[in-house]
């Protein structure tokens, strides 16, 4: 076979940092092992200062990873592709990867998310079904029996923003270091043909008042029949009653919920302290209704009707065994049953509409309509902090989010 008549693109990179917990701290290296790549030479610069600077965000695994994904795209393609170290990338180069990262070579598309490496004989090892991008199905296709197709492959806006924010911190990293003298992102100047600009507010992906009660008594439904399900219920209640995010209600290397995070202050109103999204706590208003589901949980648990300070219960306990609930997996898995029952039921009533809507709902949209539902009646400034958002513009975006009302409340509007 002649190798060298094989485009590059069409054959799989090989993924170049393994997760957090088997890679070492390259500020303490003296010596850099070379790439794991048959590139030659020439490319150790790019791999210590990449590795130093995803490093430099070891304090949180998500954001870790999320640094990691879009260098390792860049690195794969300056060195398989461009045949280029990233020190002499250019603007035109970051333009011309940006649309193939758009478009990218069915071969580096997978269908599935899958470990970058793999663990033998003590030894890491090359997953050979990596790819750097992936592309999945909508959950309505699959739950229709319908796979992802790496040919409908689409990389989002908010994927487009991230790659700019995470490459312009990365070279203004590499500018510090006296690396490289110039920041080829931030050279871009027309950046509006990659991202565009909104014209109009994004519509807030919620459920309705209606699709709400039908997943509340589903869910109450289930509780009575099955103690079991009293967490499921309380569950139900955090994610929209507190508009929590799953990860704030498992226990990962971040943070460990606890009963005692419900804490009562001086004036004896009850708050949840929170460890959320980039590792900032917040206290979240727990409602006297929020409060009387706290109760009927713990009762279910043997525990007394509310915690102390100092009470270490988990705040989702493992149904089976000791300890806490640390997937976000496995909590999706809860929430996409009890919508499963209520579509059904909504769909034995009569509500087919409704149902069909329902159908494509996942576990984000329980907080977004907390968050809608709050903001109609509560000011903006304390819906913002309970939801712990960084600004009021994020909050803003849920004030007549519900298209549905809109249009009823203007659908009979006289023109003459």
């Amino acid at each position: 076979m002649n190798t060298a008549a094989i485009k590059p693109e069409s054959i799989p990179p090989r993924p170049i940092f393994d997760n957090l917990e088997h890679i070492k701290n390259p500020f303490n290296l003296k010596t850099f092992p070379v790439p794991n790549q048959d590139l030659g030479v020439g490319y150790e610069i790019d791999y210590e200062y990449s590795w130093k600077f995803i490093y430099s965000y070891n304090g949180s695994s998500s954001t870790f990873n999320a640094y990691r994904r879009e260098l390792e795209r860049l690195l794969q393609w300056a060195w398989v592709i461009k045949r280029e170290s990233i020190l002499n990338l250019k603007r035109s180069d970051i333009e011309e990867f940006i649309r193939f990262c758009q478009k990218p070579p069915l071969a580096w598309i997978g269908t599935k998310n899958v470990s970058r490496f793999t663990t033998r004989n003590n030894q890491r090892e090359v997953n050979l079904h990596w790819r750097p991008f992936v592309v999945s199905a909508s959950k309505i296709d699959h739950k229709h029996g319908h796979g992802p197709n790496p040919k409908k492959y689409v990389l989002s806006q908010p994927g487009i923003r991230a790659m700019f924010s995470v490459l312009s911190s990365f070279f203004n990293f590499l500018i510090q270091e006296e690396v490289t003298e110039s920041n080829p992102v931030m050279l871009i100047r027309q950046k509006s043909k990659f991202i565009k600009k909104r014209t109009t507010k994004t519509p807030v992906r919620r459920i309705s008042n209606l699709q709400w009660d039908f997943v509340l008594e589903t869910t109450e439904m289930l509780a009575n029949e099955n103690e079991r399900h009293e967490r499921t219920l309380f569950i139900m209640n955090c994610l929209y009653g507190m508009y929590l995010r799953i990860s704030e209600l498992v226990t990962d290397e971040r943070s460990t919920p606890v009963m005692g995070d419900f804490r009562k202050d001086m004036d004896g109103n009850w708050w949840l302290h929170v460890v959320g999204k980039g590792n900032k706590s917040r206290i979240v208003t727990v409602s006297d209704d929020m409060l009387k589901a706290l109760k009927r949980f713990r009762r279910s648990l043997g525990l007394t009707a509310l915690p102390t300070s100092d009470d270490t219960a988990p705040l989702i306990p493992k149904n089976l065994g000791n300890g806490p609930v640390t997937s976000t997996r496995q909590i999706r898995s809860i929430v996409q049953n009890c919508f499963d029952l209520s579509f059904q039921r909504m769909r034995d009533e009569g509500f087919d509409n409704d149902a069909a809507e329902l159908e494509a709902a996942t576990v984000h949209w329980l907080r977004h309509t907390g968050i809608s539902e709050d903001v109609k009646v509560r000011p903006r400034e304390h819906v913002r902090d309970d939801a712990g958002h960084a600004s009021m513009h994020t909050t803003d975006r849920y004030i007549d989010s519900d298209l549905r009302e809109r249009h009823s409340s203007g659908k009979n509007k006289k023109i003459g």
